[in-house]
């Protein structure tokens, strides 16, 4: 069987996730809203800001008094701070203003207060030329009434909750988190802080999945370990389809003798995608069981960790509507030699040091502590090799989790 390419794989994985029912709306007060998807445009109900204000705290003056301001001064007519509702400025005189503040009707110019010399008698000369505009921030510089700020699809960062409250928005409609299901395969399987006997490892896999579907704000269903039983996995499964809008395993979903989940799915349910070209990951699968979806990961620390960041994250965001699932990306220097070409895309967990791209320790798919040295992955692409100084791409972790 050949080795489907990661872009192709990509590809079918998110035709997958557009196919399915779209997450139901909630409407969210902003605070609660960060790292939601938009689930319609925002639209600016308000110009923002609402009324032309000084961008500095200085001196506000009609243009067409500018003249005699520079001569013998005007006489300052009003004190104007912000969150005022000034006066009209009295004709032949000038106001004295601060950030923010409104300019006062007939005004439509502002001196910083550096460039004005105040003289007996309380008048304010400028000792240069100003112009009308100047230092003024107009109404509607921002956002305009009318304007649509924000597609639908944007996952919402923290300056956008600044945009949609400028407007005087209080809540959001966003779409539902999923309901992710999160299962750990295999009979050496025990949770960190149980007895570990012989023959037994830890579950790390658990922990990075759900560390990494926090960081993307969804809802986890626990569903433990499965242990190497057909029957068993058939249950649990069934139990866990009913409780999620998606599973996700790690392990479990080769051909092996013990491989129970992939065995499962083929015979209950169904495999759509299988065995790709890329290191490490390869077994990753794509399938469904009692019509919910199921993410097969590999077992190895490693390859659990690089395909739930290249496929499952994308996967996830665009069953949520979001329009923007591709990892951030740089074309940056290699500071290492690889002579060892592959005929899969290859993706080492790597560091960005005084500006070249540097391995980050062993890159087995069984090492996880490399990643935890690394601060992103550079993809090998297959058949290449590499010589220090080659351009290669470099996805920041950075990225990749949020």
């Amino acid at each position: 069987m050949s080795l489907m390419p990661v872009a192709q794989a990509l590809q079918q994985l998110l035709d997958s996730a557009r196919s399915q029912l779209a997450q139901p709306v909630d409407e969210l007060p902003l605070e609660q809203a960060l790292g939601h998807i938009l689930a319609g445009p925002v639209v600016a109900a308000h110009d923002v800001p609402p009324w032309d204000n000084s961008a500095m705290d200085g001196y506000a003056f009609n243009a067409a008094d500018v003249a005699q301001a520079r001569t013998k001064g005007l006489p300052i007519s009003q004190r104007i701070t912000a969150g005022m509702a000034p006066e009209p400025l009295l004709a032949g005189s000038c106001a004295r203003i601060f950030t923010g503040a409104p300019l006062p009707a007939g005004a439509d110019c502002v001196e910083m207060q550096e460039n004005v010399e105040l003289a007996e008698g309380g008048f304010a000369r400028l000792t240069q030329p100003v112009h009308a505009g100047q230092n003024v921030r107009p109404q509607g510089q921002d956002v305009r009434v009318g304007s649509q700020l924000l597609a639908a699809g944007l996952r919402l960062r923290p300056q956008d909750l600044g945009v949609i409250a400028s407007v005087g928005l209080a809540r959001v409609a966003v779409r539902r988190p999923l309901r992710v299901a999160v299962v750990s395969t295999g009979d050496e399987l025990v949770e960190p802080g149980d007895q570990l006997n012989s023959g037994q490892i830890f579950n790390s896999n658990r922990f990075t999945l759900i560390g990494a579907l926090q960081r993307l704000g969804q809802q986890i269903v626990d569903g433990g370990i499965l242990p190497d039983d057909p029957e068993h996995t058939r249950s649990r499964l069934r139990a866990l389809a009913d409780q999620a809008d998606v599973i996700i395993s790690s392990g479990g979903v080769s051909v092996g003798e013990a491989d129970c989940l992939g065995q499962v799915l083929r015979e209950n349910g169904e495999v759509s995608l299988w065995k790709l070209a890329i290191k490490p990951g390869k077994p990753f699968t794509l399938g469904s069981f009692a019509n919910t979806p199921v993410l097969g990961l590999p077992g190895n620390p490693a390859a659990t960790l690089v395909t739930f960041l290249l496929l499952v994250r994308p996967y996830l965001l665009t069953r949520l509507g979001c329009t923007t699932v591709e990892p951030t990306t740089f074309a940056l220097p290699a500071g290492f030699d690889w002579q060892r070409p592959g005929n899969r895309d290859e993706y080492l967990r790597a560091d960005f040091v005084d500006g070249r791209i540097l391995l980050a320790g062993n890159q087995s798919s069984g090492v996880l502590s490399s990643a935890s040295k690394a601060n992103g992955l550079v993809l090998i692409p297959a058949g290449s090799t590499v010589n220090q100084g080659e351009t290669l791409s470099f996805l920041p972790f950075t990225g990749l989790f949020d």
